[in-house]
């Protein structure tokens, strides 16, 4: 089974946001807007330094 980039960006975003989602919150509510907010940040970091380094390398 070979793996894209991407979907390795997507999961790595996942769990790491849950455990921040997890360790960085007190309530459950709390907890998961947390972890929706970490995930949209680290997916949305991944694709603005793709499309940098797609711009430096072209």
């Amino acid at each position: 089974m070979q793996v894209s980039h991407f979907t390795a960006v997507a999961l790595f975003s996942l769990f790491t946001s849950t455990v921040f989602g997890i360790t960085m919150r007190e309530t459950p509510k709390k907890m998961l807007r947390y972890g929706i907010y970490c995930f949209v940040l680290f997916i949305g970091a991944a694709i603005v330094v793709s499309w940098i380094l797609y711009f430096i390398a072209h």
